[in-house]
This record gives C-alpha cells, sequence and structure tokens, in this order.
C-alpha cells in the first residue's frame, strides 16, 4: 500500500493541460516551451495519450537546448531510484512482517549523563581507601565459662597513608579489647592502636598490610567550603558493604559534644547526606573526591537517618592525626580545674564557670585561684567564678574549652575571675594533662 501510494503520488495526473494535443499532421516538435516537459519535467512514465496511440507521431525533430535534455534524464533517473527504493521496502516489509510505521525506529543505547558518570567514577575511586572496622570484645560464656571474642560494634575508616595508618572515631573502638580491619577487596587484618582523641572523637589505627592493598584517601581542604555544595558519604551502614549517599553542606561551624567527654567539637560540618550506624568514622568527600571531613553523629530520636549529620572537619582531624602518628598522643593545654554544671551557676544568677576543684599542683591551684569548698559549720563558700580569660567571654563551660582549644601549652592567660563581690585578674601558665607528659 506504501509503495503504491508513493507511485500514485508522483505520477503526473491526466489533465488535458499536461498533454498537448498533436498538430494534425503529426508533426511533433519537442522544444522547451512544449506544456508537457515544461510542467512535468520529474515524470516517471509519462502517460500516453489515447489520441496518440490512434495517429502516432511520424516526425518528431529535438529543438531542446542541451542543457534542458541533460536535466531532464538527471530527472528521469532519480525518479527511477525513487522507484526501486520503494518496491525494495515494500519487499522487505512483507518478507519479515514488520508494521510499517515501526520502520524507521531507532532506539538509541541507554546512556547516563554526566553528573551521573561523575558520581559512579567517584565512588570506583574511592572506595579502595574506605576500611570496615570490627570491633571486639571479651566476653565469658555464662555456662561453659569459655572466653570468646564477639563483635560488639562496627564502623567505618579510611586509609591515610601507605604505612597502614587507619582514621576512624573514637568510639567506634572504644571498650575494644581486639580490632579487625577489613580492606576493599575484603582482606581482613588485624588492627593496632596508635593513638585516640576522646576530646576530638579520633583515633588511628595500625594494620600490617602490603603497600599494594593499601591506597590512601586524597585530603581536601575544609576551610573554604561552602554550605550548598555537594557532598558524599561512603561507608558501612548496618553491617553492609560499601555503600554511597549523596547529598549537600546543610551548615557550617556546627558545635557538637564529644560522646567521650562532653567536650565541644567545634567548626563541625553539618550535612544532610544519609549518615547511619556503620557510617561512623567514614569519610566525607566533596565532588572532586577529597576528604572534608570524618562523619561523626546523627541528630536523631531513632538512631537512624534523619538528614541531619555532622562530620569533624578535615582541618581538625589532620592536625590530631599527626600528632597521634609521631608521639601517639595528642598535646592539648588545660587549666587545671573542675567546674560545677552549668545550670548550677544559672541557679545562682551569675554568668560563667564556677570553680570546684583547683589542685595545688595544677596550673590553676598554682596561680591561685579559689575552689569551692565548706567552713567548719558545713555551710557552703563558693569559689571563684570565671568570667573571660584573655579578654574574650566565658559564660558556660563550651566557651571556656573553646579558648583553651585556641591557646598552646605554655602559652600564659590571663583569667578573670569573679571572688565574692569583686573581680580580679589572674595570670595563668596552661599546662598538659598529667598524663601526657
Amino acid at each position: 500500500m506504501a509503495v503504491y501510494s508513493l507511485i500514485t503520488s508522483a505520477t503526473v495526473p491526466k489533465s488535458s493541460s499536461f498533454y498537448p494535443k498533436p498538430p494534425a499532421n503529426n508533426n511533433f516538435t519537442l522544444s522547451k516551451s512544449t506544456p508537457f516537459l515544461r510542467r512535468c519535467p520529474n515524470f516517471i512514465f509519462p502517460p500516453i495519450s489515447s489520441r496518440l496511440l490512434q495517429n502516432p507521431i511520424k516526425n518528431v525533430s529535438f529543438n531542446t537546448p542541451k542543457f534542458f535534455i541533460n536535466k531532464d534524464l538527471s530527472s528521469f533517473k532519480d525518479s527511477l531510484f525513487i522507484l526501486c527504493t520503494s518496491l525494495a521496502l515494500a519487499f522487505s516489509l512483507y518478507l519479515t512482517d514488520v508494521d510499517p510505521a515501526l520502520a524507521f525506529v531507532v532506539t538509541s543505547p541507554r546512556k547516563l549523563q554526566t553528573d551521573e558518570l561523575a558520581t559512579v567514577r567517584l565512588f570506583q575511586e574511592n572506595t579502595p581507601s574506605v576500611v570496615y572496622i570490627t570491633n571486639l570484645a571479651v566476653r565469658q560464656d555464662a555456662f561453659t565459662l569459655d572466653v570468646l571474642e564477639v563483635p560488639q560494634g562496627s564502623g567505618s575508616g579510611f586509609v591515610w597513608d601507605k604505612d597502614g595508618h587507619i582514621v576512624t572515631n573514637y568510639h567506634v573502638i572504644r571498650g575494644a579489647s581486639d580490632l579487625r580491619v577489613t580492606l576493599a577487596d575484603q582482606s581482613t587484618f588485624e588492627a593496632k592502636v596508635v593513638g585516640f582523641d576522646q576530646d576530638k572523637d579520633v583515633a588511628v589505627l595500625s594494620v600490617d598490610a602490603p603497600k599494594e592493598k593499601l591506597r590512601p584517601i586524597p585530603v581536601g581542604v575544609s576551610a573554604d567550603l561552602l554550605v550548598g555544595q555537594k557532598v558524599f558519604a561512603i561507608g558501612n551502614p548496618f553491617g553492609l558493604d560499601h555503600t554511597l549517599t549523596t547529598g549537600v553542606i546543610s551548615g557550617l561551624r556546627r558545635e557538637i559534644s564529644s560522646a567521650a567527654t562532653g567536650r565541644p567539637i567545634q567548626d563541625v560540618i553539618q550535612t544532610d547526606a544519609a549518615i547511619n550506624p556503620g557510617n561512623s568514622g567514614g569519610p566525607l568527600l566533596d565532588s572532586s573526591g577529597s576528604l572534608i571531613g570524618i562523619n561523626t553523629a546523627i541528630y536523631s530520636p531513632s538512631g537512624a537517618s534523619s538528614g541531619v549529620g555532622f562530620s569533624i572537619p578535615v582541618d581538625t582531624v589532620g592536625g590530631i592525626v599527626d600528632q597521634l602518628v609521631k608521639f601517639g598522643k595528642v598535646t592539648r593545654p588545660i587549666l587545671g580545674i573542675k567546674f560545677a554544671p552549668d545550670q548550677s551557676v544559672e541557679q545562682l544568677g551569675v554568668s560563667g564557670v564556677l570553680v570546684l576543684d583547683a589542685p595545688p599542683n595544677g596550673p590553676a591551684g598554682k596561680a591561685g585561684l579559689l575552689a569551692t569548698k565548706r567552713d567548719s559549720y558545713g555551710r557552703l563558700i563558693l569559689g571563684d567564678i570565671i568570667t573571660s580569660v584573655n579578654g574574650k567571654k566565658v559564660s558556660n563551660g563550651s566557651d571556656l574549652y573553646r579558648i583553651l582549644d585556641q591557646c598552646n601549652v605554655g602559652d600564659e592567660v590571663t583569667v578573670e575571675v569573679l571572688r565574692g563581690d569583686h573581680k580580679e585578674k589572674i595570670p595563668v601558665v596552661l599546662e598538659p594533662k598529667a598524663d601526657e607528659t
């Protein structure tokens, strides 16, 4: 049917104006002005008039110019090619029994978009740097009294260097009697604790693995991050194999408390990338695949991801890891006091940090800060209330920690205290913790 329509549409309509009447003497001259040739140059098979059949043309003279004859022959060849093509197509449709409407439908193979390709490439390139950490604890069977090692938790980590150092969160390894690290190729190694920082929830492990199996993760910078830029979290949530979640940076310079000591961790990155149990200690990457943070905590009453996750910035982690690798510990300055809960100070109607204890061998005790005590009658005598350090206001314990984090061991700071009904300024030389000397 398709071929028939193509042919009939190319056939010249049979109207009297298309077919010139031959002269009575049957001497027919073809010229460029002949109506038939002038109006129908691209005919296929010119119909033969019945008059011409009854009175055959005897003498035909060609007065058509040469260029007109060449054009007419070219048109005839084009028309013949169209006819052959139509017949071939009709024959092929007849043999294959295919719907003619689908004959020219071309289905292109499905391809990934540019952003999808970039995400796939990022996951493939960084997965070898992410490890799975199993926390084993010693348990005694109640019936056989046998001592067994059972998993009490798991988390993620990443390869820091070719020397076998693995970085993760401290709460992932806390309370472990033994640790095992599983690399991306599923090979498992016993891990040793190099050091940890409870205040910042960072720990460094060491594994004796071949260097060709270790692929350090590229370390980026967290100081120039912007809210809204894309981030990617890789880890092992719920003990599954490597998984990737994506999101954006929801906020910067957040503050959370360490799960071990309650000390504030500053400049934390907030993201809506899904972080679930098992993601802790895993890397948070930017769109170039560089490390910008360690996935640490989530804000969720149910314990599952609620779209509010927190990561320790890599600028903070880098300095801690360097100290742990070199010295096995972090040297952080302390004031050497024990202070009362913030709620107790608020009930007194004052703002600051109330000193409960100041050991005489500590920095504050040596400087002369007074601790809270009771007199001979059992009455409570309040100690000094710290209101500022180096001119920076101290309203609670978090403010005090925040100021000390910006100082170094050996620095002399000016501590302003409220003693009784008057204020005093006392110089104090900061020292490291007693167990870190």
